[in-house]
């Protein structure tokens, strides 16, 4: 069954035809990383499921390039040169190179005008770009430009899997992806009609934000179409809050990977993050992240999950696709529709919320303690 499933990545999730170049990569324990024995395990078990999958592809016959490199050590930080070079192609990266665009790209420093002139490079050698990607790194690539460069001008297709487990072969990637989709597109109509979102949870979330006018994504797994991208397991329908308008506090009971011994609160106001209570160790990690580069901070990401197979709540890749859930994003937005660029984005997800939406049609319950009204 599990050899059926990552043939269904490529087969049914990403389309993959037997003349495209196929990219899989992974990342490794970096040598300045400290983790745990149960930490390592985990990720070697990523590195096991990534080899698995360049077996099942090369059995396919298809054109599989694999790489491995040393952690980049956060979500949404930049993939190494390396990568880059591989996905897409030399002389892409020999131009990029020369307009002095590199460094900018990968510390997350580049301007908007020069971004503009990368992403005319990248089209110009579109031709030597890796027309589809599986990103099995324990770090997630979906918010970086080397994802949005490849996407929206190298026009791949890219599988993000950061976290990625093999029980996850078993239960949230056998969802029946078109159903999912349906359910994906009647969240996107009721959230792109709203201005305003409150949020509540029985554990003391109260959370209140504006999507005015910001664009509403479905990730439902099915990339097929040049330049699609997303999570698998997918599952959720996401959007960035407007800058400066989010306000209130968030309760996390956990953190990406366990269950929180002690409650974390974030106070938020004027859209970002401002103090972190609490004396849980992960409290620490956070504030640490803050005082680092306040952008950190932004809350970044409004997410509902949809995928009812999903049901793992310590890993932040599932988890926060888990049917009737949410999740509350901190850090970079701007690869879909935000403007805050940082090479950070942590998810959080909140259990058993109540959202309630304000727009011109006037207020709506879209979660009522984790039950999704919606109709159909």
């Amino acid at each position: 069954m599990d050899e059926e499933v990552l043939r269904n990545v490529l087969t049914v999730n990403l389309g993959v035809k037997e003349d495209e170049r196929v990219l899989l990569f992974t990342d490794l324990v970096g040598t300045d990383e400290a983790v745990s024995e149960d930490e390592r395990t985990r990720r070697d078990g990523l590195r096991f499921v990534a080899r698995r999958l360049k077996d099942v592809a090369d059995g396919m016959g298809l054109r599989a390039i694999y790489e491995e490199f040393p952690a980049v050590g956060s979500h949404g930080a930049e993939p190494p040169r390396s990568l880059w070079k591989v996905a897409f192609g030399q002389r892409c990266m020999e131009e990029l190179e020369r307009e002095g665009l590199v460094n900018g790209l990968l510390d997350k420093t580049i301007s908007d005008e020069e971004l503009k002139i990368a992403h005319s490079i990248v089209r110009e050698y579109r031709e030597y770009a890796a027309d589809c990607v599986v990103a099995l790194s324990n770090y997630s690539t979906t918010h970086t430009r080397f994802r949005k460069l490849l996407t929206e001008s190298g026009l791949s297709r890219y599988a993000s899997m950061p976290l990625f487990e093999e029980s996850m072969l078993h239960g949230a990637m056998q969802v029946d992806w078109y159903e999912m989709k349906r359910l994906g597109e009647r969240i996107e109509e009721r959230l792109s009609v709203a201005d305003l979102v409150h949020i509540t949870t029985p554990h003391g979330t109260d959370m209140r934000f504006s999507i005015k006018g910001r664009p509403v994504k479905i990730d439902d797994g099915i990339l097929t179409e040049p330049g699609s991208y997303g999570n698998l397991p997918a599952g959720e329908v996401f959007v960035a809050p407007i800058e400066g308008t989010a306000c209130g506090r968030l309760v996390l009971k956990w953190a990406p990977t366990r269950r929180l011994e002690r409650d974390v609160v974030i106070m938020v106001k004027d859209g970002r993050a401002i103090g972190v209570e609490g004396d849980e160790p992960f409290a620490g990690k956070l504030r640490r992240a803050l005082s680092e580069n306040p952008l950190t901070g932004n809350i970044a990401e409004l997410g509902i999950g949809t995928n009812p197979r999903a049901t793992k709540p310590d890993n932040i890749l599932e988890s926060e696709k888990i049917l009737g859930t949410i999740h509350i994003a901190l850090g970079d937005n701007s690869t879909f529709g935000g403007t805050v660029k940082v090479p950070f984005h942590q998810d959080f997800v909140f259990f058993e919320p109540t959202v309630e939406l304000e727009g011109k049609e006037g207020k709506s319950t879209l979660l009522k303690d984790g039950r999704l009204l919606v109709e159909g």
